[in-house]
């Protein structure tokens, strides 16, 4: 009597092993840009929120820059980090009515060459350190 063979042959499990080394080829770009997009609304978040800090001294002391206002001096002093780190906010304050905000990524963010910086100033004008990208970084 003979027996059966059960199992796989290895050029069965190499045919596997070189389909699954394919689809992880194709995915984990795709998903690494995915992960870069979620980062940079992240950066956008930031920059929104310390405008409206500063909209907030402006109605108060009637300066962006006012020595009184917390928001100015926490983005000239070193910046402020977003949540988790991905994005570090500053301010150039040309003149007292004015302000340029930007968001510089940190870490593995870095990597999203797409956009770089992303920059917001007082009449909500939404720019990129990378020319022509504006418009497409700040999509939502």
């Amino acid at each position: 009597m003979r027996r059966a063979n059960t199992g796989i042959t290895l050029i069965e499990l190499m045919i596997v092993v070189v389909i699954v080394a394919i689809l992880a080829g194709i995915a984990y770009p795709s998903y690494r840009q995915q992960v870069l997009r979620g980062g940079r609304a992240e950066g956008k978040a930031l920059l929104q929120e310390q405008a409206q800090a500063l909209e907030k001294c402006f109605t108060r002391y009637g300066s962006y820059n006012d020595a009184n206002c917390e928001a100015a001096t926490a983005l000239t002093g070193g910046g402020v980090l977003s949540d988790t780190g991905r994005y570090l906010a500053t301010a150039a304050f040309p003149t007292a009515t004015t302000y340029t905000l930007t968001a510089t990524p940190q870490g593995g963010q870095v990597a999203d060459t797409a956009c770089g910086s992303l920059t917001l100033n007082e009449r909500n004008e939404r720019g990129s350190s990378v020319t022509g990208a504006a418009a497409e970084c700040w999509r939502r």
